[in-house]
């Protein structure tokens, strides 16, 4: 019972891990190709169809640019 508990904290911590990695490597990724875009932040769903130089009206429930 107490190898199955610290196995599953073990993968659980093990998941958690990837995910930042996978966050830093999509980062890097992003800052060293810059022709394809912007960096996306998780969460911000201001916008679906904004690009660089658009800007978009956050209070609109459409995703039209300004």
């Amino acid at each position: 019972m107490l190898t199955s508990l610290l196995l599953t904290i073990g993968l659980i911590f093990a998941v958690l891990i990837g995910g930042i990695l996978v966050e830093r490597l999509y980062r890097r990724f992003a800052r060293e190709n810059p022709q394809l875009g912007p960096f996306r932040k998780e969460g911000h769903q201001d916008c679906c169809s904004c690009t660089a130089g658009d800007g978009c009206d956050p209070g609109s429930s459409s995703c039209t640019p300004k």
